[in-house]
């Protein structure tokens, strides 16, 4: 993920800027810069790679000011460049900026039109046109950044810097974290509390939809409405900051709240929003003649590699086996010669997915990882590394690693489609843009919570509990039973929807909730053929679809309405509920939800 880090004073801040940078390379980053601003000048200082770079830079040409912005950016729209590094700015505004605006095009178009000139590739710099856009018609900063923040669509936190403001630092967040240091004569503004832990132990975690206006004296917050609140300040220790649950009782929640961002981020490295298409890293293999694919995996990372099945098979046209890594290379598989092998694992140092990995290279495999640490062992005994962005994740059920981890994968068959022209062009828009708005869709999802914990609240008391789905939702329906399992330690299994009369119906009375996964489209009605099977035996159905396929359903007591999307981004979006479901039974179960028993973040021995 992106850092951010802005201090506002009365004495120099750009190697504090770079020392607050250092701090968040552990978030990963290609590229890196600072400004600050005042006196009616903005400047800048950005450098491609290690901050390193950026500092040699300074070095030869130092940046003066009491007030600045700085950025360490992975590669979004637009390769890790100079140009495409942050901070962006106009003569009048810089803009540091994690996340993803959805509708970017649309406003560079607009602003392009009205002789606005762009310098670089991303969506980020048209945050800065905007209010500088808004400056130009008279409005003050405040109202140029408040108008702004109403057009963007998508995930951002944002710090944004004046050239005629010396003592004022704008920062704003909508579906990513964003952090306010308070110190003596001295604000500070991070992506999280790693950013500021050291500059100040007194932290403002901003609401959802919160902005804050920041000066040396202390900062002004408003919310969403634009109306001035008060957020709570607390102490905050240095050592303890890289944990840090913020204003979320656990991990688990954070980091299930933090998916919006975190897919923006993933999605950003492999998707160009300018050509609205998907792009991998060179590979070392021709994807148009991939003979076969094997996916290996451990848990829920098992059930990405499930989903991408579907994608790979359906999408792409190319044959997928899936195993689990501690099974894999025990049966001796049948390998050909420069097949593809995929290894999905969060943490990159599965031993089970290490030790299928070395038998799929003895087998002559070309070997891809997708994992969420760059330079863990997988990574290093990879032919190709897809890193997913979600940033640590502490809370052992994986949350944002899976979703994050299914956003590769789609881009991958995305990629690995054209290669094999196994789409057509107007195919490939439609799969594109619909896998754009995943993070706009994925936070409009979170929005249903509180029917979500109404929902537990009526399952409490289960002690077995069945999830089916049909499809590329038949994986969601198993990683959904795992994660109930994980943390609350209710017994659960997820079934293929057609499965269900040829067995688990026998489990069906008034006792057994049934968690039917079934968004509108060609399996709809089968899926709901299922469903009515277990409603006529007394089983509690629990429906999550879209409107259409809500009232072509009849009469289900309880239902969620999640949005109406392409089938192609369907698992993605409906992980999220099954995960807030897990939650909250655990909740209120009493378990011990970020730590629960007998498990490890990482399975380090076979």
């Amino acid at each position: 993920m992106c850092g951010i880090i802005g201090i506002v004073g009365d004495r120099p801040v750009s190697d504090r800027l770079v020392e607050a940078l250092r701090r968040l390379e552990y978030r990963g980053y290609d590229s890196a810069g600072i400004a600050t601003g005042g006196a009616g000048v903005i400047d800048r200082r950005r450098a491609e790679g290690k901050l390193d770079n950026l500092i040699d830079v300074l070095d030869g040409a130092p940046l003066p000011g009491t007030i600045g912005i700085g950025h360490t950016r992975w590669a979004t729209h637009g390769a890790p460049t100079k140009n495409n590094a942050h901070p962006h700015a106009t003569d009048r505004v810089a803009v540091v900026h994690n996340g993803i605006i959805e509708n970017f095009q649309v406003l560079r178009e607009e602003l392009i039109a009205k002789g606005h000139v762009f310098q670089s590739e991303t969506d980020s710099e048209v945050i800065a046109h905007l209010v500088t856009d808004g400056l130009d018609q008279g409005q003050t900063p405040q109202q140029a950044a408040a108008a702004t923040f109403a057009r963007l669509h998508g995930a951002f936190a944002l710090g944004i810097l004046f050239s005629d403001e010396d003592d004022l630092l704008i920062g704003a967040r909508r579906g990513s974290p964003l952090v306010v240091g308070y110190g003596d004569g001295e604000m500070y503004l991070g992506s999280d509390a790693m950013a500021v832990g050291p500059l100040s132990n007194r932290i403002c975690y901003l609401a959802e939809g919160d902005w804050v206006e920041l000066r040396s004296a202390g900062a002004i917050i408003h919310d969403e409405t634009d109306a001035i609140v008060e957020r709570e300040i607390r102490s905050s220790s240095v050592a303890a900051e890289a944990i840090d649950k913020g204003n979320y009782p656990h991990f688990m929640l954070k980091e299930i709240y933090e998916q919006p961002t975190v897919i923006g981020d993933t999605l950003n490295t492999y998707f160009n929003a300018l050509s609205g298409k998907a792009h991998m890293p060179p590979m070392p293999f021709d994807m148009a003649n991939v003979p076969k694919i094997t996916i290996v995996a451990c848990g829920t990372a098992a059930y990405a590699g499930s989903v991408a099945k579907y994608w790979f098979e359906q999408i792409a046209r190319v044959s997928v086996e899936t195993d689990v890594a501690s099974e894999f290379r025990y049966r001796e598989a049948a390998m050909p010669e420069g097949g593809l092998a995929i290894f999905v694992s969060q943490s990159g140092e599965t031993a089970d997915t290490l030790a299928a990995l070395r038998y799929a290279r003895s087998q002559g495999q070309h070997i891809v990882s997708i994992v969420n640490v760059p330079d863990s062992s997988i990574a290093r005994e990879s032919d190709v590394v897809l890193p997913t962005h979600a940033g640590p994740e502490i809370g052992v059920a994986s949350t944002k690693a899976f979703t994050c981890q299914l956003t590769v994968l789609a881009c991958l068959v995305l990629t690995m489609a054209r290669a094999r022209n196994a789409i057509d062009d107007a195919r490939e828009a439609i799969l594109c843009a619909a896998l754009a708005h995943v993070p706009e869709l994925a936070r409009d999802v979170l929005q249903h919570d509180d029917r979500i914990l109404s929902i537990a609240g009526d399952m409490v008391d289960a002690r077995d509990v069945l999830y089916i789905g049909r499809g590329s939702l038949f994986p969601i329906a198993m990683e959904g039973a795992l994660k109930l399992k994980e943390i609350s330690y209710i017994h659960a299994e997820g079934y293929a929807a057609g499965e269900m009369k040829h067995g688990p119906i026998a489990l069906v009375d008034d006792g057994v909730p049934i968690i039917v996964l079934a968004p509108s489209g060609p399996l709809f009605e089968k899926t709901v053929s299922n469903m009515h099977e277990v409603i006529a035996r007394q089983g509690q159905v629990f429906l999550l679809s879209d409107e259409a396929g809500l009232k072509a359903a009849g009469d289900v007591p309880h239902s969620i309405a999640l949005p109406d999307v392409d089938a192609f981004i369907a698992p993605i979006l409906y992980a999220l509920p099954v995960q807030l479901l897990a939650y909250h039974l655990a909740v209120l179960k009493g378990t011990d939800i970020d730590q629960p028993r007998n498990l490890a973040k990482s399975v380090t021995v076979e």
